[in-house]
């Protein structure tokens, strides 16, 4: 079906209290400055009965926007970076320019799209292309609250990924969803600390391309694979073993995907060629000393696994997973402070990047957004029925989400069309995964 969506109002949302003068400079850290220049796209969609009941009658749209409208401020007041602009690429003046905020009428009901979600109607939901080069200069956030004629509603947002990453992310959704409930407690909302810069300062002389935009050099297809807990608990005991008995959800899953990507990528080269898997994982926790997990910012690494073995056991690449993170904490995790940290990261720059730029290696890169509260996310009229990445931009990239149980995955994979079409037929993948399935089921 044709999906039509119809802007009906367009507003800047600015904090509920300016940003005190001596706040006005913000300073970004070291790993913020490495990140592309791209916004980060999540919709959550809002069925009329998502919590099992409707909607009460007094939540039409207008009061609906409202109550987003002024929750969105007050969390601007506490997330008060997000409303500025970055400056020369090592701070954000915070100026309190705002978010934008649109709203929009959509000519079918929520069911129609959840019912075979494909990403190219995802893009109806966002407020903006996410891969706007200018993203760094932009607003910070971009929010979209569409309105379905079932009485469901969207809520898409986009935020600068220069400034955040996926946990920062969804600390600020969460924080702005508690901040929308009534009657309001304290306890509903994670405030953000600001401490990254400190321990790992930006330079002023730094302006490395993000390796990973290197990645996109031509068409991509991107599909939707389901994992669901009962799949995922075969999964884990195929991939288990003595080295690693207990595989997690995010090892076993990223195994298998890695696999019916290497056979794909071998079947068309007709050749055993090395294969590269990058993680990209959280730091906040794995530092010592730890960071606060509410520490806003950028505080993301990657680590790699690598095979290059003619036959390729499932339990192998997850002991080469796990092997990838544990190196992490030997090599990085008291590292990543003050001079040491440029030192270190400039060089696993360097080796990524040429890692890309390699014509002999197979490479896939894994981003998990599993275990962020985003299914947490009540605005005060029940939980969402399903959240989602709305975009991916990059190939041979593959983003996990959690299903909206918290037991099983929705794997978002992106590669080129040549790639997908022999993809999509493993059937190993097609033993554990449903392609596509509905959200309602």
């Amino acid at each position: 079906m044709e999906i039509k969506v119809e802007m009906i109002n367009r507003e800047a949302i600015k904090p509920s209290t300016p940003t005190p003068h001596h706040l006005r400079c913000f300073d970004l850290c070291l790993l913020d400055q490495l990140q592309p220049q791209v916004y980060i796209p999540l919709v959550l969609f809002y069925s009329n009965n998502s919590d099992g009941s409707s909607f009460p009658d007094h939540f039409k749209a207008a009061d609906i926007s409202l109550r987003l409208k002024t929750s969105l401020s007050e969390t601007l007041s506490r997330f008060y970076p997000l409303s500025g602009r970055v400056k020369d690429n090592v701070s954000i003046e915070c100026n309190d320019v705002g978010a934008d905020y649109l709203e929009a009428r959509v000519n079918c009901c929520l069911s129609d799209i959840l019912e075979q979600p494909e990403q190219k109607m995802l893009y109806h939901f966002l407020p903006k292309e996410i891969e706007s080069l200018q993203a760094s200069t932009d607003r910070l956030v971009l929010v979209q609250v569409s309105f379905f004629e079932c009485g469901g509603m969207a809520i898409g947002v986009c935020v600068s990924h220069r400034v955040v990453d996926a946990a920062a992310t969804s600390m600020f959704i969460h924080s702005w969803a508690g901040m929308a409930l009534e009657p309001f407690t304290d306890e509903a909302v994670l405030l953000p600390e600001f401490s990254a810069a400190s321990r790992i300062p930006p330079r002023i002389e730094y302006k490395v391309a993000a390796p990973a935009m290197s990645l996109v050099n031509e068409t991509t297809v991107t599909r939707r694979y389901v994992f669901d807990a009962s799949k995922i608990a075969s999964l884990k005991a195929k991939a288990a073993s003595a080295r690693v008995a207990q595989p997690t959800r995010v090892e076993a899953v990223s195994s298998l995907i890695w696999k019916c990507a290497i056979t794909v990528s071998r079947s068309k080269r007709q050749s055993i060629m090395p294969s590269t898997l990058t993680q990209m994982i959280n730091i906040r926790g794995r530092l010592v000393p730890s960071f606060p997990k509410n520490a806003f910012g950028n505080l993301v690494w990657s680590f790699g696994a690598q095979t290059a073995d003619a036959e390729i056991h499932l339990h192998s690449l997850v002991i080469e997973l796990r092997k990838g993170k544990e190196a992490f904490s030997e090599d990085y995790a008291t590292k990543l402070h003050g001079d040491e940290a440029f030192s270190v990261i400039s060089q696993h720059v360097k080796q990524f990047g040429k890692l890309l730029a390699s014509k002999d290696m197979h490479q896939i890169c894994f981003s998990s957004w599993c275990r962020y509260p985003l299914y947490e996310a009540d605005f005060g009229w029940g939980k969402p029925t399903w959240v989602t990445l709305a975009s991916l931009v990059f190939k041979n990239v593959v983003v996990l989400m959690d299903t909206r149980d918290g037991s099983g995955i929705e794997a978002w994979i992106t590669l080129s069309e040549e790639d997908m079409a022999l993809f999509e037929r493993e059937k190993e993948l097609l033993e554990f995964a449903s392609f596509n399935p509905s959200v309602h089921n």
